[in-house]
């Protein structure tokens, strides 16, 4: 399948799923406002984060790369009453535009963006006994998703639903050997940890 065949179909369920959205319109367009990179999840995709949420009955859920906020909108809405997002952002203005997406969502009491990176910021959730998180989404700088899934194994609990974007995007499993560090060890993970199944 070619890339415009999946740009149409992804429009095609997006048309038919996802009716417009104010707040989270509005987040796409100040982010792109914003100049910010053009790789937030999809609707659909959005959607299905929210549906994941929702169906693992999520009340503490953990976001590694916030963007604009676009993603939060979406896991955060799946929150109970008093469930509790934290997202991490490392640049000082995605931080920024995504506060605001998500304040102008109504989302500001139940979302934290923490601003720094991860790999310095994770280990002070862990200090802070943060954990254990119901869900954890992985979507930051991908040479640094093994580290990630590392920290996430550590914030998580038996049962807990971690997701990871773009591990196979552009097929680098298929190449011998696998052109990134992320590929070989998040291949690897998955046969190594006794805890979890993937």
């Amino acid at each position: 399948m070619t890339q415009d065949q999946w740009t149409a179909v992804d429009r095609y369920f997006t048309d038919l799923l996802i009716p417009p959205d104010p707040a989270l319109d509005a987040a796409l367009r100040d982010s792109a406002a914003a100049n910010l990179p053009p790789i937030n999840v999809t609707p659909t995709q959005g959607k299905l984060l929210h549906l994941l949420a929702k169906i693992q009955g999520a009340a503490a859920i953990l976001e590694i790369g916030t963007l604009g906020g676009y993603s939060t909108i979406w896991l955060a809405r799946a929150l109970p009453p008093s469930g509790r997002l934290i997202t991490l952002e490392a640049d000082p203005k995605c931080a920024q535009i995504a506060r605001a997406n998500i304040a102008r969502a109504g989302l500001a009491d139940a979302v934290e963006v923490r601003l720094g990176r991860a790999l310095e910021t994770l280990p002070r959730l862990a200090t802070e006994k943060r954990g254990p998180f119901d869900l954890i989404f992985i979507d930051a700088d991908k040479p640094a998703t093994a580290d990630y899934f590392t920290w996430a194994l550590k914030l998580s609990r038996p049962g807990s639903l971690i997701i990871v974007d773009n591990v196979v995007r552009k097929g680098p499993w298929l190449m011998r050997p696998a052109p990134t560090r992320t590929c070989r060890v998040s291949a690897g993970s998955t046969r190594s940890w006794p805890r979890k199944n993937a």
